[in-house]
């Protein structure tokens, strides 16, 4: 209980101070560029880790400033630090025992947790790569399931790699060529057709292959 309290207000603590001053922030990221690299992996960190602004403008703002390469680099790295704190904090902060027993209790529940458990490491990836799914919600599932902490931390990590290649460039193409975002968003919008059409096949592929004869 102990533990769970202080994840808790440790979090709200962390929102109270983003909603306040999230704006300061995004200006101070604009007006210092790249004088302070560290500290920007660490505000975009915590934007990251409690959204009070959606994470692609957070993204933008950043790859206007730091440019597609450095901006990318710097974006990627608070959003994996991030999702591994989110992680950590359910799995070890008291959360997950509870947790465990509610994915397990429903049938429904349980036969998705079951094959995703299966199939951990190239799910988490594959999820990562659709922006549309809440980070958020990817980070608690992981968590309260039965996925070892390595294999989440290194499958979110590469997951999040095109998502956060597109925020970077599309910032930084906004102040330099804004015509390019259009052929941008429709190249990955391509590509994330494939990659979803290609785990759908091969989920409800492992889902035949481990029915009982």
């Amino acid at each position: 209980m102990f533990r769970k309290s202080i994840v808790i207000m440790s979090g709200l603590l962390i929102i109270f101070f983003l909603y306040l001053y999230h704006e300061s922030l995004l200006h101070w990221i604009q007006t210092n560029e790249n004088d302070y690299v560290l500290l920007t992996t660490v505000i975009a960190t915590l934007m990251s880790l409690f959204p009070v602004i959606p994470y692609p403008l957070v993204g933008g703002v950043i790859g206007a400033a730091y440019g597609p390469i450095l901006g990318a680099l710097v974006i990627w790295m608070g959003s994996t630090f991030a999702s591994i704190l989110f992680f950590s904090m359910v799995r070890y902060g008291g959360f997950h025992k509870l947790g465990s027993k509610i994915l397990l209790k429903y049938a429904a529940t349980k036969k998705v947790t079951l094959l995703f458990e299966r199939n951990a490491f190239l799910s988490i990836t594959v999820l990562r790569m659709i922006p549309v799914i809440p980070s958020i919600l990817i980070n608690a599932y992981a968590a309260l399931s039965r996925v070892s902490f390595i294999s989440y931390a290194i499958a979110s990590g590469l997951g999040k790699i095109p998502a956060m290649a597109l925020f970077a460039l599309v910032g930084h193409t906004i102040v330099t060529n804004p015509i390019e975002i259009v052929y941008m968003v429709g190249i990955y919008g391509i590509f994330l057709a494939i990659v979803y059409t290609g785990y759908r096949y091969w989920t409800k592929k492992i889902t035949v292959d481990t029915k009982p004869v």
